[in-house]
């Protein structure tokens, strides 16, 4: 009877202890880094050896490293998106079918549609206190400059302090424009018709051969003059009018100032854990580094072997070592998911007037930001919880920045949405080792709003095919990026169409270097067939939403324009106090 009992209470024990490791502390805090542009080469964890990232190295090292960790969209806006909501881009009307395929001017009419469900409110129903800190790029305002249906304080954060567009070179004295080429190039033909067009109907008019109303060439005159006006306002402060810092609702420096700000952002995030040691929160810390124009403070410039580039990445990880010292300052390591990863592939095509490159490093993988090649949405995947998933772990399975979604929604006890597609898969069992294959059959990877590539892992299989319907035409031909244009585009002349598609195994091809063909892979033909009928049953799940990337939505509003003063005054303030930063050691 003794060893009856004595069985009973080990087995007892044992489901206690199961059910601790099964079933952690209910409602984790959960901190999500994100940087902008990094390159999945860029860190020391992925096989850097020149740049120093200890900090993020130390997440690899206590937790998870995944090594197929997939951004759900090449491109900043709608791969922020699908993170947030855990669905491609396309459902929820945030992938472009027109050329630019994200936001930006801050007076948009365009951004994450009301009806889409994000973790952060989900959190909030929950009990968590919710703040992002640094980049949003998801729209702010509908039909007036302060109705707020896109802002961040409207999809269930409590707490805002950052950018509501993105940091562009043109937000920086000195650092060149991103608008200006292709402005010019798109704006010569329209004035010289426009000018020719005027001059020849004062011709005519002057000989005689035509009567042209004079009100009606006048009207034509003032059009023409106050359409280029504004646009030549608008260009001029463009700095003014679309680079600036907020608090919640407030603008609170207009125009944006480098000067400590990722000291700044990581002040932010540090008194925001410590205002909530005692209740669960989400922190979604969004760095600006590394998208240009570069910056780095003092402390960091001129430290790192990869120029200025280089100092903003050592930078950052400096800002995610202070982020850790305050979780293990207040023991709250041990009851905290953190999750880092980058919105996409570095910006290989980024090169300073000066000739400096501003982009980040791949690694072996081709491409970068803004295609489907594995270099634009191979990203980090770093995730840490001690004592709860594995430590020191590598996981060389199909993932997605769609999963942190579905993960972090069920550790907060939250419902998921039963009302619509969910395409992020629970990351836990995977991080806990309980199973070894990803949820993830097929990823499917868009250019903008068209289909571009798609990636099948087989249940029986260590092989990942991807299948490409179309690919980016490289400038020059023999680079690996699409150079004259700074950035690919997914439609017309600046892509070619396969038929039948490319593929590539990528469990032996991970540099997609050689297409397969039915000579060199017996399978060809039905591996594209099964790719076919997901691609037929992923299309059929789709539903027509309005285009937030549409023109209509992505153009200038002057009635939307957010200004801290006037317009007339230059939209100029600066309320931003620094007050005590944390302290610097590079």
């Amino acid at each position: 009877r003794k060893k009856m009992r004595l069985l009973l209470f080990l087995i007892i024990c044992q489901c206690a202890i199961n059910s601790v490791i099964t079933h952690p502390d209910s409602n984790p805090n959960v901190i999500l880094l994100m940087a902008d542009d990094l390159g999945i080469g860029d860190l020391g964890c992925y096989g850097n050896r020149t740049l120093r990232t200890p900090n993020i190295d130390r997440l690899a090292e206590e937790g998870v490293t995944l090594t197929q960790h997939i951004a759900a969209s090449p491109l900043c806006t709608p791969s922020r998106a699908a993170f947030l909501t855990g669905r491609y881009p396309i459902r929820s009307g945030m992938a472009a079918f027109s050329r630019v395929g994200v936001f930006l001017f801050s007076a948009s009419s365009g951004g994450l549609p009301s009806e889409e469900i994000t973790f952060s409110e989900l959190l909030k129903q929950r009990g968590y206190a919710t703040a992002l800190i640094g980049k949003w790029h998801l729209g702010m305002n509908c039909e007036s400059s302060n109705d707020f249906c896109h802002h961040p304080l409207s999809h269930g954060f409590d707490y805002f302090y950052g950018l509501i567009v993105t940091n562009l070179r043109d937000c920086k004295p000195g650092q060149g424009s991103v608008f200006l080429k292709g402005v010019q190039k798109s704006l010569v033909v329209p004035i010289q018709i426009a000018g020719i067009t005027l001059v020849s109907l004062a011709i005519v008019q002057y000989v005689g051969l035509l009567k042209v109303p004079f009100q009606a060439l006048g009207y034509c005159l003032l059009m023409s003059a106050v359409s280029l006006a504004v646009l030549v306002f608008f260009f001029y402060n463009f700095r003014h009018l679309n680079c600036f810092l907020m608090r919640d609702h407030q603008i609170i420096q207009q125009p944006l100032s480098y000067e400590n700000l990722t000291q700044r952002l990581t002040r932010e995030a540090v008194q925001f854990i410590e205002r909530n040691t005692d209740a669960p929160f989400l922190l979604v810390l969004s760095y600006l580094h590394v998208h240009t124009a570069l910056y780095a403070s003092k402390n960091f410039r001129g430290k790192s072997k990869h120029g200025l580039y280089g100092d903003a990445v050592e930078e950052m990880d400096w800002s995610v070592g202070q982020v850790l010292d305050v979780l293990e300052k207040y023991n709250l390591s041990d009851k905290t998911l953190v999750y880092f990863t980058s919105d996409q592939g570095a910006h290989i095509e980024e090169i300073s007037s000066s000739g400096e490159v501003h982009g980040g490093y791949n690694g072996i993988y081709k491409g970068g930001k803004s295609m489907n090649w594995e270099g634009g949405i191979r990203v980090p995947g770093l995730l840490r919880w001690p004592g709860v998933i594995q430590s020191g772990a590598y996981i060389d399975e199909p993932t997605s920045n769609m999963d942190v979604f579905p993960t972090i929604v069920k550790l907060a006890e939250a419902q998921l949405p039963s009302d619509r597609v969910i395409d992020g898969h629970d990351l836990m069992p995977l991080l806990q080792g309980k199973v070894t294959r990803s949820k993830h059959e097929f990823l499917f990877h868009y250019c903008n709003a068209y289909l571009n590539a798609v990636r099948w892992h087989p249940g029986n299989s260590e092989s990942v095919w991807k299948v490409f319907f179309f690919t980016p035409n490289f400038s020059p031909e023999d680079s690996n990026g699409c150079y004259d244009s700074h950035v690919c585009f997914c439609h017309g002349g600046f892509i070619t169409w396969h038929d039948p598609p490319l593929l590539f195994d990528l469990s032996r091809d991970p540099e997609e270097k050689v297409p397969l063909t039915p000579e060199t892979e017996s399978r060809f033909y039905e591996i594209l067939r099964v790719i076919n009928i997901a691609v037929d049953n992923h299309t059929r799940s789709l539903h027509a939403v309005p285009d937030q990337l549409s023109w209509d939505n992505l153009l200038w509003k002057p009635w939307l324009q957010p200004c801290c003063s006037s317009l007339f005054q230059s939209c100029y303030c600066d309320y931003d106090s620094e007050g005590s930063l944390p302290e610097v050691h590079s």
